[in-house]
């Protein structure tokens, strides 16, 4: 594991923790973003979300869990692209800076998926695994 490693796992972490946290500090920012295809509140998925990444942040925290929260970090980053896409389409109309944000938010999935398979790579095995 190179000296890296465990930098990137816990920025990765950090990442995850505060995006998490922010789902309830600013839940009516997420409320807007939920698909209205979805089943049951915005207000559910919001904080349902923000507990995922939590979760995923703690997993990807401790060395023990961190090849698997890695996994899971880069399935949660797939999961919500098409809140990402609902807001690139509900701010079509909003200002140029606007826009370039819920435009530029799209093509970052991709880096953050790859980000949390390297740490999930680079990870020890699980004991016993």
């Amino acid at each position: 594991m190179s000296s890296r490693t465990p930098r990137s796992a816990r920025a990765l972490a950090v990442f995850l923790a505060a995006a998490g946290a922010s789902h309830f500090a600013v839940p009516a920012l997420y409320d807007r973003l939920v698909p209205e295809v979805l089943p049951g509140t915005p207000r559910l998925w919001t904080q349902l979300s923000g507990v995922a990444e939590l979760a995923v942040a703690a997993a990807v925290a401790l060395p023990r869990t961190r090849r698997v929260g890695g996994l899971a970090a880069a399935a949660l980053f797939v999961a919500v692209l098409p809140a990402n896409v609902k807001m690139a389409v509900d701010w079509s109309d909003r200002s140029p800076a606007e826009r370039a944000i819920a435009y530029g938010r799209l093509p970052l999935q991709l880096p953050l998926v790859l980000w949390a398979r390297r740490v999930s790579r680079a990870a020890a095995p699980a004991p016993g695994g």
